[in-house]
């Protein structure tokens, strides 16, 4: 049976040869148990549970983790032990219901402590719907484009942590020698990771300052190179390929060693302060990482809008498509006959889904309107206008991003929504406290929509390979949305009349510091990088008409170096590895098999990321940092070097019968 099945067929990651079709596990003439009352109550208990963590860690220590895999690994183990029968169906919906809670708390807790931290008031309910709207405009917004990311675009897209999690409910279910392997690499990979986080016996980043050499380039020409060394990123990295890894690391290499050192070179001497945010260090004081921090990465936010943008053109095709199949349904006269379609291709109806934009977004303006969010009527339509428009427009981007590197560059674009919105609102007469609550709850309501449409459109690619049903899947992940939002506000309430987000011992709350430091210059009469935005714009454009993928190389611009390079030495470990034989069999099965490898690297690293999180929560203090901090980024190499072979090891150790 179908079920039983311990891999994914061999063209699952591939494209399709001319008239080639993917055949899902389960089959589409068949039907599976898929939405049970058990499936659905114990993903409702994992948004629950992953919802108050993630959302507690998150603005606790700083550290956000992803709740994806650690739930499909739970999944598995649970279904596997009360011994329920077509698990397989189940666990995809577990998963996408359970996906929901990191989804909603990165939206969350990105934006809406922000107001805490400039001492503006915010109740529970305000805080609720600016969530639970941008879930649910981030899931109606995607549902049209389905079909173009996860059917269409077979084989272009790696989706590493879809196939990450793919990977370990398919093995979990059939069990055999994937199983052991995945298990195998999960230990290796988890430990490894937490051996760096929890006892810090090794440098988690390997740097060129580590010799002298490198420290006196890196202070003077602000010059350097930064690797992570972890598991789980290497895994990422494999999945990902050598060819968008490459154009990754294009981005970040020319930020690092082109854009920094020049920005020293030319305005060295000087204080630029481009947002009004009190910067008093000239450039030639900062740190390269400084010099990232406050100008650099913002070339890459205007590279990943203009990209986005082009992309938004380029598939006009795809929104034309999707707004004709709409107007078919509102035309079509009543007892038509409906086109049959596969189980596994089956959507929400698209009139439906016209009706729940439409239903949302007058939601949206009345709780602008009347929630205390604005002062009138004309502001709510200026904010309604805001949160259409950028979060229908850069939902593919979200999605798209998340397809190539599995990671959502969604602080990028979302602060680049609380800059758009601050200067309109500033505009129309909204200005100090009220400008500034007003800007983030907008803001919120984006930056959830953008998070959840790149966590959604992981979901249906799995359940594309798996072969579930596509309208289960989005029908149910509205529950695990309002579930999320409710969790994740009720969290941030308590925590901040527990510990507060402003003063000592205060919550850590990394990204909404970061939010709230650009939106108050904002609303003061400060500026924005629009100088920096330009550059990033002019860049994608170039790459544009070289027909080099504009999004993936602005992603390396913006993402921080240090989780870049490892993409390029996971990428060029799987090219290794499928090129060693001269039977294209061979190269199959080994690139299969690290895969596997890779998987187990990134559900070991994430599972081991939330046990260490919550020993750091607890006090537990086991970090040498002594240790770390004379010999630590020094012996990294040693265990990195033997992390990588075990992965090529493990790879090639199979053939084209295996």
């Amino acid at each position: 049976m179908e079920e039983n099945k311990t891999s994914l067929p061999e063209n699952a990651q591939r494209e399709l040869k001319p008239g080639e079709k993917y055949e899902p596990l389960l089959s589409p003439k068949k039907t599976y148990p898929e939405v049970t009352f058990y499936s659905v109550s114990v993903g409702i208990v994992m948004v629950i549970i992953f919802s108050a963590a993630a959302a507690y860690l998150g603005l606790k220590v700083g550290q956000v983790f992803e709740a994806a895999i650690p739930i499909a690994i739970i999944a598995v183990g649970l279904t596997g032990a009360l011994g329920k029968k077509g698990g397989l169906g189940q666990n995809v919906i577990i998963q996408s219901i359970g996906g929901c809670s990191g989804a909603v708390v990165a939206g969350a807790i990105f934006t809406l402590p922000a107001i805490y931290i400039l001492g503006v008031e915010v109740n529970f309910m305000q805080m609720f719907l600016s969530s639970l709207l941008g879930g649910v405009l981030g899931i109606l917004f995607l549902i049209p484009f389905r079909k173009y990311f996860v059917k269409e675009m077979h084989g272009k897209y790696p989706f590493p942590e879809a196939t990450a999690t793919t990977q370990v409910l398919v093995s979990g279910e059939g069990g055999g020698k994937s199983a052991k392997t995945l298990v195998l690499s999960g230990l290796v990979g988890g430990l490894y990771d937490f051996v760096i986080a929890t006892f810090g016996a090794w440098g988690e980043t390997l740097t060129t300052t580590v010799v002298s050499l490198g420290q006196t380039i890196a202070d003077k020409a602000k010059l350097m190179l930064k690797l992570n060394t972890g598991a789980a990123v290497l895994g990422l990295g494999y999945i990902v390929g050598l060819k968008y890894a490459f154009i990754i690391c294009c981005g970040s290499l020319l930020v690092w060693l082109v854009i920094i050192p020049l920005m020293n070179v030319i305005w060295g001497g000087q204080v630029i302060d481009l947002m009004g945010t009190g910067i008093t260090q000239t450039i030639g004081e900062m740190s390269a990482d400084q010099i990232f921090k406050e100008y650099a990465r913002h070339i890459g936010i205007g590279g990943i809008a203009t990209a986005g943008i082009i992309g938004i053109i380029k598939s006009f095709g795809v929104i034309k498509s999707a707004v004709r199949l709409a107007a078919n349904e509102f035309t079509k006269k009543p007892g038509a006959e409906k086109t049959a379609s596969e189980r596994t291709d089956e959507d929400i109806p698209m009139k439906t889904v016209v009706f729940g934009v439409v239903i949302a977004l007058l939601v949206v303006f009345a709780f602008f309107a009347f929630g205390g969010v604005v002062n009138n009527i004309w502001q709510a339509i200026i904010g309604l206008l805001i949160v259409g428009i950028i979060a229908f427009l850069f939902t593919t981007v979200a999605a798209n991003a998340t397809a190539i590197v599995g990671t959502n560059p969604v602080s990028g674009m979302t602060l680049m929504t609380l800059i758009i919105a601050a200067l309109i609102l500033v505009a129309v007469g909204l200005k100090g406290n009220a400008g500034m609550a007003a800007a983030l709850i907008i803001g919120g309501v984006v930056c959830t929509a953008l998070s959840m449409a790149g966590s959604f459109v992981t979901d249906l690619k799995i359940g594309y390979w798996i072969g579930t049903t596509p309208r289960k899947q989005e029908a149910w992940k509205f529950v695990g949305t309002i579930v999320a939002a409710a969790t994740v506000c009720g969290v941030m309430l308590v925590l901040n009349k527990t510990f507060g987000f402003t003063g000592d011992n205060a919550l850590v709350a990394p990204q909404a510091n970061a939010m709230a430091a650009v939106i108050q210059p904002m609303m003061n009469g400060g500026g924005a990088p629009w100088l920096l935005y330009g550059i990033g714009a002019v860049i994608a454009i170039v790459l544009t008409a070289f027909k080099i993928p504009a999004l993936a190389f602005a992603l390396g611009m913006f993402i921080p170096i240090d989780l870049n390079l490892p993409l390029l030495v996971g990428g060029a470990i799987s090219w290794y590895v499928s090129t060693r034989s001269k039977d294209a069999k061979v190269n199959a099965a080994r690139q299969d098999k690290g895969t596997l490898v890779a998987s187990g690297f990134i559900a070991g690293g994430a599972l081991m990321g939330v046990v260490s999180a919550i020993l750091k929560f607890a006090n537990v203090d086991l970090y040498l940092s002594s240790w770390n901090a004379q010999y630590g980024e020094a012996v990294a190499i040693v265990p990195y070097l033997a992390l990588i072979g075990f992965l090529i090891w493990t790879s090639m150790k199979t053939d084209k019968n295996q």
